[in-house]
């Protein structure tokens, strides 16, 4: 068991020596691009990766406080589908209005894997495996994309 310290330290470093793995590779569109915080542009349309001690995901969130246009945005990704699983080379799961882990109704896009632990040093190869073709997955879907979400702007 970690205390607090520890366990912020672990995922501090493992964010970190992400982002430096991360760094040598370009946008889809050949750009310097921070992985960890991947800008959409889009206000309340979030590409997050999360990990814990039993497993990790990674997500395509819509955050907007109006729950109306988290719906219109998910529409929106539907209308896409087939081009984002041509990407992903992988159907994910696709959740309306749910609670997040602090209890605000988000929309997501996700998928996970069980049996990691950011806590483990010799889990991190699977953890950057699963994460870095998804993040770079997602980043090409959005490059042709993000023009049917300017009206989110």
């Amino acid at each position: 068991m970690y205390s607090k310290d520890q366990a912020s330290a672990l995922k501090q470093a493992f964010w970190t020596a992400f982002g430096q793995y991360m760094a040598l590779e370009s946008s889809a569109e050949g750009l310097k691009i921070n992985w960890i915080n991947y800008k959409t542009g889009i206000k309340h349309l979030h590409f997050k990766m999360q990990a814990d001690k039993r497993f990790a995901c990674i997500f395509i969130e819509m955050s907007h406080p109006d729950a109306g246009i988290q719906q219109l945005m998910m529409e929106q990704f539907i209308s896409y589908r087939n081009i984002l699983q041509a990407s992903l080379g992988e159907e994910w799961e696709w959740n309306l209005h749910q609670q997040d882990e602090h209890y605000k109704t988000v929309s997501r896009i996700s998928t996970s894997i069980e049996g990691v632990s950011i806590f483990k040093h010799e889990d991190w190869p699977t953890l950057i495996s699963f994460f870095k073709p998804r993040m770079m997955a997602l980043d090409t879907f959005w490059t042709d994309a993000q023009y049917g979400f300017e009206l989110f702007r």
